[in-house]
């Protein structure tokens, strides 16, 4: 019996659709990284999901984000924020980064200061160097080793 695979149209997907389409995205491009992903079934102190590298000494606390974000309730709770952006991923620290675009991008707009959060629709051109380092490299298709 032969099986139909059709590609999905991530547009037509609810939006519980699309964080479980991208959890699964980037826990590919983890991988590549050494990590393992445990996607959480509500949010823990912040995460959407706990990454788990190889090495067993290094766990990341990830709310996954549909674009660069930062929020007053992720403060000071050792969490990254992860999102997708023209074909690429990101993954910070939310404190690190804050601290390196409160003052020139965020503080001081309504978003921030009465919402308590700021987004960016799209990564201003000014900010891609500072995220240069934070961006995950997506390895071309491999086949698996089978031992």
């Amino acid at each position: 019996m032969s099986m139909n695979f059709e590609r999905i149209i991530y547009s037509n997907l609810n939006a519980r659709q699309k964080e479980a389409f991208n959890f699964q995205k980037v826990s590919a491009v983890l991988a590549d990284y050494g990590f393992a992903t445990i996607r959480l079934s509500s949010d823990w102190r912040g995460a959407d999901f706990i990454a788990q590298h190889f090495d067993g000494m290094r766990f990341l606390k990830v709310q996954l984000k549909s674009r660069l974000t930062f929020a007053k309730k992720y403060l000071r709770r050792d969490l990254h924020v992860c999102f997708p952006s023209d074909g690429e991923w990101f993954l910070y620290p939310h404190d690190d980064l804050l601290e390196k675009v409160l003052s020139t991008h965020i503080a001081g707009t309504e978003s921030w200061d009465q919402k308590d959060e700021y987004s960016f629709p799209r990564i201003p051109d000014n900010l891609r160097a500072v995220l240069h380092p934070y961006r995950l490299i997506a390895e071309q298709a491999r086949g698996m080793a089978v031992t």
